[in-house]
């Protein structure tokens, strides 16, 4: 079995909700010496691409959203203890969250996966997170960096409350904001005031990465 085809069964693995299979193939992925962050976005997270697809044109209900989401964390079980980057240093603090009013949180998870392989300090808020929520991990954490995911179009409008309420509590200046899911882009981003926005996770550390060196 070569490279291709075993992120290709990986990724029909989540798409068939078999967590014990995704998990037997990323173990194998892993022998072979498969990156684990290919392992991630070209094989698990393309699985859950397909089934998020199938959700948001109604040919799938939450409960196969959650099975995806069962079969996702069990891969990542495997793939997890090899994300270390060799002689990765502590980069910084990022604090995320999906946005209040979406419960989505695949690829939330996914992103402080890897920032935590890259060398990040994670702080993550879980998913349906208020602005007020998000503004108090700032000031708490006081962390490099902000991030929001939002997969629901109806939810991004809380991403610009959260901007607007760091604004109002004078935290913008020592934090960059990065937002990502499949409803937001550059615009988007610059039109609330955020720093960046990212088109999956990978770029979204890549950025991250940039902001830290």
């Amino acid at each position: 079995m070569d490279k291709q085809q075993i992120l290709w069964e990986i990724s029909e693995a989540v798409t068939n909700f078999d967590p014990a299979k995704a998990a037997e193939l990323c173990a194998t992925a892993i022998e072979m010496g498969v990156p684990p962050y290919e392992i991630i976005v070209n094989g698990m997270a393309r699985g859950m691409d397909v089934v998020s697809g199938r959700y948001e044109s109604g040919d799938y209900f939450l409960s196969e959203l959650v099975m995806a989401g069962e079969t996702m964390k069990a891969a990542l079980e495997v793939v997890e203890p090899h994300l270390m980057e060799k002689g990765a240093k502590l980069r910084g603090t990022v604090v995320i969250g999906t946005v209040q009013g979406d419960l989505h949180d695949i690829g939330k998870h996914i992103f402080g996966n890897l920032l935590r392989g890259a060398g990040f300090r994670v702080v993550d808020l879980g998913y349906d997170v208020s602005p007020a929520a998000f503004a108090d991990a700032v000031e708490k954490t006081k962390p490099n960096i902000l991030g929001m995911s939002a997969l629901i179009t109806t939810t991004m409008t809380s991403m610009a409350d959260t901007v607007a309420e760091l604004k109002k509590r004078g935290l913008m200046a020592g934090v960059k904001v990065i937002i990502g899911g499949a409803a937001v882009d550059a615009a988007y981003a610059a039109s609330i005031g955020a720093d960046a926005a990212a088109r999956d996770a990978v770029e979204g550390v890549t950025i991250c990465k940039e902001w830290t060196k």
